[in-house]
């Protein structure tokens, strides 16, 4: 989940709060979710956001939870994009996640 900081080694209060109302939906239950981290240095919010999503019975996707090292700065969108390693990553990444939600939503139809 890009974006989100890590903030005393778990996941923020705002995003945690959201998910917190997520909790009894019954919509929420076996959706794919993959995490991708793009900081090295947050090694404790993946645990804390894995349990969470566990817990809330979310099927994480194994394949693409991985973390890129990006310098701190220096480094903008195009500089991403131009970037081999980056791109590959982010396409095997992105491919896992669009196979879960093709698995999950062919086993929906057939519920």
């Amino acid at each position: 989940m890009p974006g989100f900081p890590e903030y005393a080694h778990g996941v923020p209060g705002v995003l945690k709060n959201a998910l917190d109302w997520l909790v009894s939906s019954l919509e929420f239950p076996s959706k794919p979710v993959a995490l991708i981290n793009i900081s090295p240095r947050s090694t404790f919010v993946h645990a804390s956001l894995s349990e969470t999503l566990t817990t809330m019975s979310a099927s994480l996707i194994a394949d693409p939870a991985f973390t890129i090292s990006l310098p701190r700065k220096g480094l903008d969108v195009a500089s991403m994009v131009a970037d081999p390693q980056i791109t590959q990553c982010l396409h095997a990444a992105l491919d896992a996640f669009v196979r879960a939600i093709r698995m999950h939503h062919t086993n929906d139809i057939g519920r």
